[in-house]
C-alpha cells in the first residue's frame, strides 16, 4: 500500500486496487481509519511555510541596508551619540513595521476566504454512511458523491450513474467531464482519466461510489501545492536593494580604509581618527531609504486593494510593474467560464429557428440530471410551449450519449433527441430539409462531417439534434430511437470576457506578451487566442512538452503564444523556462 502513491492507479482494476488498499466496497471500519489517520496524516494542503507572525517580522529586517543601519545605530551609541542612534532604529522600525503590517493584512484576508468554506465528504464507515470533515479522509475510504460533492482526494471509481465533474481547476477544461468505471491504461494522460477524480474538482450531476487512493500533498493538487509551499524566490526587486546594500558596503569600508590611511600617514591622533571614520560611516548610510521603499510600496498596494487586489508581498509590486510576459490561465480568466449557446443551425449550417426551439424543449423537459449545457439552452432564449405536453422520457447515459423526450404537440407525437453529435448520427437515416422535406442521410453525411470539423476548429463545441414522429405512441422505448430525422446542430462556447481584447492589446503597448497556458484542447485554445488578439498564435501542446528538452524548451518558449493541453506540473516548467 505503501508504493501505490506512485502507481497509476487508474489502470487497476477495481478488485486489484482495492485488495492493494486493504480495503473493500463497504469502506474502512472506524478504527482502521483512526490508524490510517495518524499514519498518513490529515487530508489537507499545508499552509506556506513562513506565514508565522514572528518570521514574518524578521523578513522585513534581513536586507544588507538593514544591517548596515543597525551597524550605524550602534556605533551612534558607543560614540554617545544616543540622539542618532534612537532616530535610525526607529526609522528602522517604522518602515519594518509598515511593510509587516501590509504583509500580515494579506495573509489573514487570505485566510478568512479560505475559512469561509468548511467542507466534509460522505464516506462509509463500519459500512455506514457518514459525513466527515475532508481533512479526515484517508487512503482505502469508500466516498459516496451525489451533485455538489467536492472530490475528497485523488480517487479511483467504483460505480458510476451520470457522472460529470468540473475539472476545470486542474486541467482548464470549461464543460463538465463524463466519468465511468473502466480501467484505463497507465499512460492515459490526466485530463483522459474518466475513471478517476481528483481532489480540488466536485461533481456536477450524478452519483458515485469511488475509493479514495491519495490524500493531501500525494495527490495531484498537493503536488502543485507542494511546490508552491516552497521558499518563495527573490524577487528582481529585493535582488536590487540587496546589491545596492551590498554596493553601499564596501563603498563605505573602502572610503573609511582610505580616510583612516591618509589621517595616520598625516600624524593625526589614532583614536580622533578612528571615531572620525565612524562618524562618516554613520553619515554615508541612507537612514531613510527603508522607509521610503516601504511607504512607497504600501502605497501600492493600497492601490491595488482599491482594485480587489490581495498584495501578499510588498516586493512584488515592482516585478509586477517591470513585466515582459504575463502568463494567464483560460477558462474563468480570459473566459467567463461559464457555457453558452452560441447558435442553432441547421444540417446545412444556416440559423434555424426550428432547431433551437427543439433544443429548448428537448432541455425543458428533461429530468435525469441538472447540467450546464441544458441550463444554458433554457437561458438562451426561452419559447411558448403551452400545447406542448411531455409523454416519457429516456435520461442521458454513457453509452447512449444521448438524451430523448417524447412530447405530443398539436395531436402529433415527437421524439426529441439531443446528444454527441457521432452518437446522434447513428439512429439517423435521413436529414431534414425543411418542415415537410427529408432527403437520406448517405448523401449528407461528409457535408455535416466537415461542418462539425470545421465548428470544433474554431473552439466550439457541437451537439447533435434529431427528431421522428411516433404517430399515437406515448411510451417509447429505444428501440425507437431509429431511422430518426437528423435536424442540425447546437453549438456552444465559453466566450472572452467581454473587454479582455482590449487588456491584451493595451498589454501590448506596454511591452507585456501574453502567453496562455490551459489544459484546455488546442482548437480551443488557438481559437481563443485569435478572437482576443494574440494573431497567428504558435501552440504548444502537453504531450510535445513531454519530448521536449528543459534547454530546447527554453530556445523554442519564445516563440510560442499558446500551451495547450498542459498538465498543472507542467505549467511550472514552462514558467521556470521563461524565467
Amino acid at each position: 500500500m505503501a508504493t501505490l502513491s506512485t502507481e497509476s492507479f487508474w489502470s487497476f482494476p477495481p478488485d486489484e486496487l482495492l485488495a492493494e488498499l486493504e480495503t473493500s466496497p463497504q469502506g474502512l471500519t472506524a478504527d482502521e481509519a483512526a490508524r490510517r489517520l495518524r499514519r498518513f496524516g490529515h487530508n489537507a494542503l499545508h499552509a506556506r511555510e513562513g506565514s508565522g507572525v514572528i518570521r514574518l517580522v524578521l523578513t522585513q529586517f534581513k536586507s544588507p541596508i538593514i544591517l548596515i543601519l543597525i551597524a550605524a545605530a550602534s556605533l551612534s551609541f558607543f560614540l554617545h551619540d544616543a540622539t542618532d542612534g534612537a532616530i535610525i532604529l526607529a526609522i528602522m522600525f517604522i518602515s519594518g513595521m509598515l511593510g509587516f503590517s501590509q504583509e500580515y493584512g494579506a495573509n489573514r484576508a487570505v485566510k478568512r476566504l479560505l475559512a469561509t468554506v468548511q467542507v466534509k465528504a460522505r464516506v462509509l464507515r463500519d459500512r455506514v454512511e457518514i459525513g466527515i470533515p475532508l481533512d479526515s479522509v484517508v487512503p482505502g475510504d469508500v466516498a459516496m458523491l451525489s451533485a455538489g460533492s467536492m472530490i475528497p482526494g485523488d480517487c479511483r471509481l467504483l460505480r458510476a450513474e451520470d457522472l460529470f465533474v468540473n475539472e476545470a481547476t486542474l486541467t482548464g477544461e470549461t464543460y463538465p467531464v463524463e466519468k465511468a468505471a473502466a480501467t484505463l491504461t497507465a499512460a492515459a494522460p490526466l485530463a483522459e482519466r474518466s475513471n478517476a477524480l481528483f481532489m480540488g474538482t466536485h461533481v456536477v450531476s450524478g452519483t458515485a461510489q469511488a475509493v479514495v487512493v491519495r490524500t493531501g500533498l500525494n495527490t495531484e493538487l498537493g503536488k502543485v501545492a507542494a511546490r508552491l509551499a516552497q521558499q518563495s524566490p527573490e524577487t528582481e526587486f529585493e535582488r536590487g536593494v540587496r546589491r545596492f546594500g551590498y554596493l553601499l558596503t564596501e563603498v563605505t569600508l573602502i572610503m573609511l580604509i582610505i580616510i583612516f590611511a591618509v589621517n595616520v600617514y598625516l600624524h593625526k591622533p589614532i583614536l580622533d581618527t578612528f571615531l572620525f571614520s565612524l562618524a562618516l560611516a554613520v553619515g554615508l548610510t541612507p537612514q531613510l531609504l527603508p522607509a521610503i521603499i516601504s511607504v512607497n510600496l504600501s502605497r501600492g498596494a493600497r492601490r491595488m486593494a482599491a482594485a480587489d487586489v490581495i498584495v501578499k508581498r510588498l516586493t512584488s509590486i515592482e516585478n509586477f510593474g517591470s513585466m515582459d510576459v504575463l502568463c494567464s490561465d483560460k477558462t474563468g480568466t480570459l473566459t467567463e467560464g461559464t457555457v453558452r449557446v452560441r447558435s442553432a443551425l441547421d444540417a446545412e449550417g444556416r440559423d434555424s429557428e426550428r432547431v433551437l426551439r427543439y433544443a429548448y424543449i428537448n432541455a425543458f423537459y428533461e429530468t435525469g440530471f441538472d447540467n450546464p449545457i441544458d441550463r444554458a439552452i433554457r437561458d438562451f432564449r426561452s419559447f411558448d410551449l403551452n400545447g406542448v405536453e411531455k409523454l416519457d422520457e429516456i435520461p442521458y447515459d454513457f453509452l447512449r450519449k444521448r438524451l430523448s423526450v417524447l412530447v405530443s404537440e398539436n395531436g402529433r407525437h415527437r421524439l426529441l433527441t439531443k446528444g454527441a453529435l457521432t452518437n446522434v448520427l447513428d439512429i439517423c437515416s435521413e436529414v431534414a430539409v425543411d418542415e415537410r422535406q427529408t432527403r437520406p442521410l448517405a448523401e449528407a453525411r461528409d457535408s455535416i462531417q466537415q461542418r462539425y470539423q470545421a465548428l470544433s476548429k474554431q473552439g466550439l463545441r457541437t451537439l447533435g439534434l434529431a427528431y421522428r414522429d411516433l404517430g399515437a405512441t406515448t411510451r417509447f422505448i429505444r428501440e425507437h430511437e431509429s431511422a430518426m430525422a437528423f435536424l442540425g446542430f447546437v453549438v456552444l462556447e465559453d466566450p472572452p470576457k467581454a473587454d479582455i481584447a482590449e487588456t491584451v492589446r493595451k498589454l501590448g503597448a506596454l511591452g507585456v506578451s501574453l502567453k496562455m497556458i490551459t489544459g484546455d484542447n488546442r482548437l480551443v485554445a488557438a481559437s481563443l487566442g485569435e478572437r482576443i488578439g494574440l494573431k497567428s498564435a504558435r501552440v504548444l501542446t502537453g504531450p510535445e512538452l513531454y519530448q521536449i528538452s528543459d534547454e530546447a524548451l527554453r530556445v523554442k518558449i519564445e516563440s510560442v503564444d499558446i500551451f495547450a493541453e498542459v498538465e498543472p506540473n507542467q505549467k511550472e516548467r514552462i514558467i521556470l523556462a521563461f524565467r
